[in-house]
């Protein structure tokens, strides 16, 4: 039996307190309060936790790699316009994936050549959008991909640098949906196989690329320095075979992202310097024993970014017991603002915003609004008993891959999200979905 919900909420994180009454703040605000202010449910994020993190990683790469060594917000996570003016401010680059994204850091006057485009199938329109606004990078997954970039960028009388996505042969040891570093992945040339090789030979030989380097990425919800190392020792050695087969020198690696968060207790803490330090030993130390220049380095933090920046707030309807069985909490949200579950089985610390001193002696489903069995947000969960329709629930470290998963379905609109800046001001990043929205494009 868990006594309550102090130690599990705020050993997640430094901006989740506990009042004297029981209440739970974030960010130092009343997390009712917020809720009672801009309905339910909603995402509210902590500004101030997005720019520690930011500047966490910022510090350790200038003192590891040096001020060239360059951090790319992994936008994916979480996209929308705040996000990138926040970023842009913290000196970080990033890391896009659609016209979309694209075209969001462009309204919010994000400088698009510190933007790196990736995808394992750009379209012809993306690729010519992301050419014509100026994106910095392109990294590159295949080689007709590669073939397409060349005739854009010579049909507009550019050069467009890139990076070329190779995978390395690693396996992360995190979930099986979301391990990018295999032989037989989805994304990029194979190191092992020959076609990393030979798509850089074909990127060298063309006159509208310009290539700059090499990209992997293995994982995600990564603790340690472990398969960092091991991505970087394969990657070396090719960057070695690279320059002794074309006499190429290659200017940037990026390792990719992948670092790993806290949505329960039973999750590690990561020491983003330690790591980095970790790498940055043996990339200086086999870079010099290959004799090869060390490259210009480049990583990728989304999650880690902005994941424990946010909670959601949602509110309890109905409390279904099954007498013998199970028990059931549904809350006014689910798998259109949270498909996590659904997608990976992923965790989630769950508590009471009025009652986080109290008992936590009901076990439970938290489940969704959705018309759909898998709409879970979490199995096995400890609440105070007496429960009951209108209480206030928060699920911490929603800031990751919530928002930017949302979707429609059974027409539910998506939520706003809502920031609290370093004075404990709140105001609305996106504002909440209405109805005429849900239907706009309908004709």
């Amino acid at each position: 039996m868990v006594k309550n919900n102090v130690s599990s909420a705020e050993n997640l994180c430094e901006n989740i307190r506990i009042s004297k009454n029981g209440t739970l703040l974030f960010a130092g605000r009343e997390a009712v309060e917020i809720i009672e202010k801009y309905g339910s449910p909603v995402f509210v994020f902590d500004e101030e936790r997005v720019r520690e993190n930011c500047r966490r990683y910022k510090t350790a790469l200038r003192e590891h790699f040096g001020a060239d060594a360059l951090p790319l917000y992994a936008s994916k996570a979480a996209s929308f316009k705040r996000i990138y003016e926040i970023i842009a401010e913290e000196g970080f680059g990033t890391d896009v994936v659609s016209s979309g994204e694209i075209y969001t850091a462009k309204l919010a006057g994000f400088p698009l050549e510190r933007a790196y485009f990736h995808s394992n199938n750009k379209t012809d329109a993306d690729i010519a959008y992301a050419i014509e606004e100026g994106v910095g990078c392109f990294v590159v997954d295949n080689v007709e991909e590669l073939e397409v970039i060349n005739a854009a960028a010579l049909e507009k009388g550019k050069k467009q640098r890139v990076l070329l996505r190779l995978t390395p042969g690693i396996d992360p040891h995190t979930y099986a949906a979301v391990a990018t570093g295999n032989v037989d992945s989805k994304f990029g040339s194979a190191i092992e196989t020959g076609q990393a090789m030979k798509i850089t030979g074909e990127a060298l030989a063309m006159t509208g690329v310009e290539l700059a380097g090499f990209h992997c990425h293995v994982g995600s919800q990564v603790f340690d320095a472990d398969v960092f190392l091991k991505a970087a020792d394969i990657m070396l050695r090719f960057i070695r075979d690279v320059k002794d087969e074309y006499g190429f020198e290659c200017r940037e690696l990026d390792l990719g992202g992948g670092f790993g968060v806290r949505y329960t207790d039973a999750d590690p803490t990561l020491d983003v310097s330690e790591v980095i330090g970790q790498i940055s030993e043996r990339v200086k130390a086999l870079s010099e024993k290959l004799g090869i220049t060390l490259p210009k380095m480049r990583f990728e933090p989304g999650r880690s970014i902005v994941a424990d920046a946010c909670m959601t707030l949602y509110t309890v309807g109905t409390v279904k017991k099954i007498p013998g069985y199970k028990n059931y909490v549904s809350v006014d949200g689910g798998m259109t603002d949270n498909p996590r579950f659904a997608l990976y089985g992923s965790k989630y610390t769950v508590a009471l915003a009025k009652r986080m001193n109290d008992e936590c002696d009901f076990k439970c489903s938290v489940v969704g609004r959705c018309c759909e069995s898998g709409d879970i947000l979490a199995e096995g969960v400890m609440l105070p008993s007496g429960i009951k329709r209108g209480d206030i629930l928060a699920v911490f470290t929603t800031g990751a891959y919530n928002y930017s998963m949302s979707s429609n379905y059974n027409r539910v609109g998506r939520l706003p999200v809502v920031m609290i800046d370093k004075g404990g001001n709140d105001y609305v990043a996106v504002r909440r979905e209405s109805l005429e929205d849900i239907a706009r494009n309908d004709v």
